[in-house]
């Protein structure tokens, strides 16, 4: 599967992006999805997954509450919807999906960038 994230930008603390994820591939809603980030200097991060049907999502603690993961697999698409950004939300957002009895993420996409200006 081939994943390409968008949707980042330069917005205000407080504000919201979405950030998107196409996949390629007809086997999409095989795969659990996830999205990380990684912040300057930092190392990468995870941030939310969202299971195969959809079902089941799962968020660092950091983010829990403004942040919601959704996926429409008729689409091949895996969203980030990201409110009350704060500062620390600054970061580079990757997109990767991983099969379901796999312990890793094999599938990544280019990041997109998004920045969070006081």
């Amino acid at each position: 599967v081939q994943l390409q994230a968008s949707g980042g930008g330069l917005v205000q603390t407080g504000g919201s992006l979405r950030l998107s994820c196409a996949a390629s591939g007809r086997t999409f809603s095989t795969y659990i999805m996830g999205w990380f980030r990684q912040p300057p200097g930092k190392e990468r991060e995870f941030v939310a997954t969202i299971s195969w049907s959809g079902g089941s999502t799962n968020y660092a603690d950091s983010v829990k509450g403004r942040f919601t993961i959704s996926r429409d697999n008729a689409k091949n698409t895996v969203d980030l919807q990201m409110n009350s950004l704060k500062s620390e939300d600054t970061a580079v957002y990757y997109c990767a999906a991983k099969r379901a009895m796999s312990t890793t993420y094999g599938y990544w996409g280019r990041g997109t960038q998004v920045t969070v200006s006081s």
